[in-house]
């Protein structure tokens, strides 16, 4: 397998979940409250799998490396899209998470809030996976030797099996400074 292979696969779980948030919006949209559970689930999901997993394979691991490599101007403006996208994501899922707390809170101007930012990150992922999925990832392994693959896709493991210890040693942190 080529180190695509297991981001392609990250894809379809963040679809899935991609739905699960338009699907909310619409809801909400036609007049029921927001959810704060979901929202904070999305929330989470959004930061430590969508973010911190794929997009951190992305670019702390896959990225990395083709910077390396003489990559195409083409490729490169690719990657640097990618970036970008990763970027305006994350500022879409904190103003998501900051309007759920107000909403929380009994902010009912919140709402607009919600729907906005689950409106720009439905707007962003799907096409973000289509360039990634056709376009960027089987031109960016034309760029690795199998070697470079295979070494790569043992960082991703190491890069997902230390991602969970960080995530419950912050949630240890937090409940002892409570």
């Amino acid at each position: 397998m080529l180190p695509a292979g297991p981001l392609m696969i990250e894809h379809r779980l963040i679809e899935r979940m991609i739905a699960v948030m338009d699907r909310h919006r619409n809801d909400i949209e036609n007049g029921t409250s927001p959810d704060n559970a979901l929202l904070d689930a999305i929330v989470d999901f959004l930061r430590t799998y969508a973010d911190r997993c794929h997009h951190g394979k992305e670019e702390d691991l896959l990225f990395t490396a083709l910077k390396s490599k003489p990559m195409t101007p083409d490729m490169v403006m690719a990657m640097d899209r990618l970036i970008d996208d990763h970027a305006r994501s994350r500022a879409l899922v904190r103003r998501l998470g900051e309007s759920n707390a107000r909403s929380r809170g009994g902010d009912a101007s919140a709402t607009g809030d919600i729907t906005e930012a689950i409106a720009g990150l439905v707007s962003i992922y799907p096409d973000h996976i289509r360039r990634e999925d056709k376009e960027f990832f089987p031109a960016a392994m034309k760029y690795l030797t199998k070697e470079e693959s295979d070494v790569m896709l043992s960082e991703f493991r190491e890069f997902d099996r230390k991602l969970i210890h960080e995530k419950y040693v912050a949630v240890v942190e937090g409940a002892e400074k409570r």
